[in-house]
Formats: C-alpha cells, structure tokens, sequence
C-alpha cells in the first residue's frame, strides 16, 4: 500500500489517505468509521496502531465497495506523508561511490546524526531559507526508512520487521554552517530542511531496498545518479545499530545516506538559489520535487 497525509479546504488538520492505482485517494478515518474501524488521523499514529496494516485495509476494501470516503487525487492538498516524527536520524557516509568521490575511508561503523522533527516538509512545500544566515545549500538524494514498530536492541535478522517501509528524502543542507560550526546540527537542521514524500510505500512493495536507483535533478539537470546497491550499511544493519543505542518508534526516519554529485563536490560548485526546482527520485518509490525560495 500507500499512505500519505492529505487535506481539503474544509479540513483543519490533514489526515491519512491510502492511494489507489485510478489516483484516487482514501480517507482512513472516513472509510474506516463507516466501516466500523477506528483509524487515527495522523500517520504517526496509524503506525503506532494494532494491526494498522489490516484496519487500513479493511478501510479500503469498504470505500471500494461502497464509495465512502473516495476522493480525487486533484481535489485534495498534499502533506509530507509522516509529518510528526519523534526522530529523524539521519547517516553520513554511507555510499560507497560517495565515498570515493570525497576521498574518504569507508567509514566501520554507521555515522549517525540528526535532524530536527521541525525539518520535516511534504512534496508540494517550497525549500526556503535566508540568503543571510546561508549563501550554501546543497540537495542530498536519499532513501528513508520509516519505522512501524517500536524496536529496541534488535538484532539485524529482526530488525526489517519493524520497517513499516519507505520515502523518497532530500537531506538538505547548509553546507557553510554545517561545516563552519563544527557540528552538524544548525546546518541541517534548519525548517523545511527534510523534504519526503511523495508517498509511504510499504515494505511489501518493495523487493529489495538494496537494489533502487536514486536520482538528483536540479532545474532538470540529473546530478545525481546511483543505486542503493551502493550502500555501505543496509537497512538491517542500521535499523538494528540504531536500537541498541535509543529505541526507534513507530513514525521515526531514518535518512539512509547520499550517493555522490552533491553540489558541494561539484566543480564548480552547484548550490542552490531562489526560483531552482530540485527533484529527487527513488525506483519504485516516486519522485519528490520541491522549489526554492529565498525567505
């Protein structure tokens, strides 16, 4: 299945919608009241929910018998498909062929680092900043894992059992705080900084995470170009390193690295500026595209 988070002009919250092949998108809490299935509005805690998956279900089988809580695709706004998280952790280093593109050894243990929940923005959201706390903002292609269930010291065997599934991400950066602070934290972490969408796909439906093209356009110009074949850690490896650390919950990211061709590495350097468009795309996951704005 995917999910996403969706809104009407006459919604005060956005709510969980489950997309259909006919672009038709299904109100969980719509269809499942009807059908007599108690569904919470919000991702995060449709995750955090007994057998979320089969009440998802159950929800749509019965807006497809009975036409409840049916809308067009056109007719609703989009919103990042997990909009709260409690965590987005994020990888560095993670790509082989990055790697070699900064000179680096390939690093024994998974670089983690985070990201503010506040980052976190959806497929139709403008990328923005101020050009004078930042003149250096870089675009990262990534894959995202979303959590579904709680997990805490799990070993890798275990560990893609508590993968709800994935997002296409862009781990945007702000390359002159990032690097001149020291840290990591303000760079990354500014509003807006964490682009997903365009939909949660759930683990089902992907064959293998290891094995996805992903892809960086910006202004149409493809400047990023891979696999997840390339990933020094897999999913299992990080989900599982992750949890003997902190416990992941249900609704938490983890941004899984870049592949090389980031604009910081680029000669000359590609950086963002106010009306540039950036698209990332992973395979069988969708594309994500977000404009810029100076703000």
């Amino acid at each position: 299945m995917r999910f996403g988070q969706y809104s009407t002009p006459e919604d005060d919250a956005a709510w969980t919608g489950a997309v259909r092949d006919d672009d038709t998108i299904v109100r969980l809490p719509e269809a499942g009241a009807a059908a007599g299935v108690d569904i919470p509005g919000a991702t995060v805690d449709l995750l955090a929910d007994w057998e979320w998956r089969r009440k998802a279900e159950l929800a749509v089988e019965y807006a497809e018998e009975t036409g409840t809580g049916l809308y067009d695709a056109s007719e609703v706004d989009r919103h990042a498909p997990v909009s709260d998280p409690e965590k987005v952790v994020c990888v560095g280093l993670n790509y082989r062929d990055h790697a070699e593109e900064g000179g680096y050894d390939l690093p024994e243990t998974p670089v983690l680092f985070s990201k503010f929940p506040t980052t976190v923005a959806g497929p139709d959201d403008a990328i923005g900043w101020d050009p004078d706390l930042t003149e250096k903002v870089d675009y990262e292609a990534e894959l995202v894992v979303v959590i579904g269930e709680e997990a805490r010291r799990v070993s890798e065997d275990e560990a893609m059992d508590h993968v709800a599934g994935y997002l296409v991400g862009n781990d945007v950066s702000a390359r002159d705080l990032q690097h001149g602070d020291g840290q990591w934290v303000r760079g990354k972490s500014l509003d807006g900084f964490a682009p997903t969408g365009p939909e949660l796909v759930t683990a089902d439906e992907v064959d293998d995470p290891h094995d996805l093209a992903i892809y960086a356009e910006v202004n149409g110009e493809r400047l990023q170009d891979s696999s997840t074949d390339q990933l020094i850690f897999g999913v299992d490896e990080l989900v599982s390193f992750c949890s003997q650390a902190f416990t992941l919950k249900p609704g938490d990211l983890i941004f899984t690295g870049t592949p090389p061709g980031v604009g910081v590495y680029r000669e000359p350097p590609v950086l963002l500026a106010e009306g540039d468009t950036v698209t990332i795309g992973v395979e069988g996951l969708g594309e994500l595209t977000n404009d810029c704005e100076y703000r």
